[in-house]
């Protein structure tokens, strides 16, 4: 049995041959981590088998006899047979991200063998009429092995020589010794378990990979028409795979419960609308609600419905004509989401996606610090749904982000009768967080019937009243914080005063030679705040990132990096990694504005004019010529 590679793991590696087995597990269960044309794989459960189990499944005698010996090398047949079932099967189904096998299926028979502490790969195809043929050519077998106090991971081929390769279902040989191999030591040595769940845990992989496959072809057109100031591909796909993950677990719910009508829906914080746009347009009756107007809006047509209007939790906003309530990064709204589901009807359900920390009358304060701060909020989260009444979920989406635990509750913990006890419940749980906020609430009360009755009894369920009261949505009007707000003079003068001090550090006592262009001297960030007036700094906090957000904005002056600011030297355009990853000057945007330098520096700019992108004087400053975006509603 030949050996093709091995790879030997660090010596003071403490978590074998048990870590070898859980990476075994991730390689098994997530290929798609390592090999990125698979979205996943369906797995069955596994059974000890023995010898002639084997020879069965195999049906070939001559074959049989071949891979026996593979899987057996070096072990004599009285030895196996000394074990009732050596090997624990199980079969996966190989799913790819783009269909490219049409009926056939691609499935591999894995043997586990824990006393030799090896797992073969038997791939095998099977025809839409359940025919089977194995792939001989592609069977490999990866060992753990131990001499002395060294342990190496090798890998073996039944016949190398025979081995296909398509990229997808087949990698090519020398990849499994070139990347599998290392990944699977260093998920050994690590042996981490993950603080959440597997991605798409609660869906079926193959259809959720059909579906994303379909949406993405179908609408990848926004991303060349997308009118917003944020990243097309991360929203528009982000946003596409939630769509995904929504219509496949609505699909499997309308299957459970035998439902013919799609679930309608209302999105609680839409912001740009495009996950609304998409459910609408897949024939899912719904709406959406942001507390301002995008403008792509305009563009999806009058079948997607969005709604400009601030939410606040009360009885103006309980949908009880509605099957899910859906919060994408809803920020403020989060954990209001399981509540207002619960409070809109019995039969109400929700998705949520946490990305920021917020509590119901405010930021979210830690509890702990044994958590990440992310899994303490989703765990509350959690803690909320499970206290408004519902069975709750977690599972992790496939997308862009870094924030991609989401919770779903489709059912109650509790039976329709015992309402008014739930929303007792329910009230005194978020009555109980305003406590720190300083918030006044008002009680939900109930009616003897059962019934739920939120807010005041005396109120007439006006916007404002009831059990919602305390909770500051955000403001219409976005606030620009990033520093290009700021007064233009305000600016310069800052920018002016920074770059004196840096060119002082280094200037020479007579005032600089036309030779040795003066680059000034570095200062930490920290460092140029002990130069500025204190009503600047003032001004300066009330933007995000203050002073480095105003210093990076002017990238034709100062170079931030580590922490440190420099003048920036345009003769050295390789000086900073993050330089060498930024996009070329457009042409249209050359000479369109004042050089910095030719105006203020002391010996002027080091490049000739004709070699700056910026505007030597007047005379060499232009017009911009850079084209608009252009627009185009029929991509949507």
């Amino acid at each position: 049995m030949p050996k093709l590679s091995d790879i030997k793991f660090p010596g003071e590696c403490k978590t074998l041959p048990e870590g070898f087995w859980s990476a075994v597990d991730v390689w098994i269960k997530k290929p798609h981590v390592v090999n990125k044309r698979l979205c996943g794989v369906k797995e069955t459960e596994g059974e000890d088998v023995d010898r002639e189990s084997l020879q069965i499944l195999l049906d070939d005698p001559e074959l049989s006899q071949e891979v026996m010996s593979f899987i057996t090398s070096g072990v004599s047949p009285a030895q196996t047979h000394g074990q009732d079932k050596p090997w624990s099967s199980s079969v996966r189904t190989i799913i790819p991200k783009v269909n490219c096998y049409g009926t056939n299926l691609h499935k591999e028979l894995i043997l586990k063998d824990f006393s030799r502490q090896q797992v073969t790969f038997l791939p095998f195809e099977e025809d839409s009429e359940g025919q089977v043929c194995l792939k001989r050519g592609n069977i490999y077998q990866i060992q753990l092995h131990q001499d002395r106090e060294e342990w190496a991971l090798e890998l073996h081929a039944l016949t190398p020589d025979a081995w296909f390769s398509d990229g997808v279902a087949y990698p090519k040989l020398p990849w499994l010794s070139t990347d599998l191999l290392p990944k699977l030591v260093r998920w050994a040595t690590e042996c981490k378990s993950s603080e959440f769940r597997s991605t798409l845990s609660l869906l079926p992989v193959e259809k959720y990979s059909l579906i994303y496959q379909q949406l993405k072809e179908k609408y990848k057109a926004m991303v060349k028409v997308w009118p917003e100031v944020t990243d097309p591909e991360k929203f528009v796909y982000e946003d596409v795979a939630i769509a995904t993950y929504l219509l496949v677990l609505w699909a499997e719910e309308r299957a459970e419960k035998s439902l013919t009508a799609r679930q309608s829906f209302v999105d609680l914080g839409c912001g740009n609308g495009l996950l609304v746009h998409i459910l609408t347009n897949e024939g899912h009756p719904g709406k959406g609600i942001d507390v301002r107007k995008r403008k792509i809006w305009d563009m999806y047509g009058p079948q997607t419905l969005l709604e400009e209007k601030a939410i606040t939790p009360s009885e103006s906003f309980l949908f009880p004509g509605t099957d899910w309530l859906i919060g994408n990064h809803s920020d403020e709204l989060t954990p209001w989401i399981p509540v207002i589901a619960a409070r809109s009807s019995y039969s109400c359900r929700y998705f949520v996606l946490p990305c920021c920390f917020f509590d119901f009358y405010g930021k979210y304060q830690r509890r702990q610090c044994k958590k990440s701060q992310y899994k303490e909020y989703i765990d509350f989260i959690t803690e909320v749904s499970q206290v408004s009444g519902f069975n709750t979920e977690e599972d992790c989406l496939r997308i862009p982000s870094t924030k991609r635990v989401c919770l779903v509750g489709t059912s109650r913990n509790y039976q329709p009768p015992d309402e008014a006890e739930a929303e007792r419940r329910r009230a005194h749980y978020v009555e109980s967080r305003q406590a720190a906020s300083g918030a006044t609430v008002q009680g939900s009360d109930t009616r003897n019937d059962g019934h739920c009755f939120h807010g005041n009894k005396d109120t007439d369920g006006t916007p404002g009243s009831g059990w919602g009261a305390g909770f500051q949505p955000r403001d219409r009007v976005e606030t620009v914080r990033n520093c290009a707000a700021l007064p233009r003079d305000f600016v310069d003068g800052v920018v002016l005063q920074v770059a004196n001090a840096l060119l002082g550090m280094t200037e020479d006592d007579g005032g600089g030679s036309s030779g040795d262009w003066n680059r000034g001297g570095s200062l930490s960030v920290s460092e140029v705040a002990g130069q500025l007036e204190q009503e600047t700094l003032q001004l300066l906090k009330k933007e995000c990132g203050g002073l480095q957000t105003l210093l990076k904005n002017n990238h034709q002056v100062f170079r931030v990096e580590g922490g440190r600011v420099y003048i920036r030297d345009w003769r050295d355009r390789k000086s900073s990694r993050a330089d060498t990853k930024r996009k070329p000057v457009a042409p249209g945007a050359l000479k369109t504005r004042p050089c910095w330098f030719h105006d203020h520096h002391p010996q002027r700019c080091p490049l000739q004019a004709e070699h700056c992108a910026f505007a030597h004087g007047p005379e060499d400053l232009r017009p911009s010529t850079k084209p608009l975006k252009k627009i185009k509603n029929d991509a949507f």
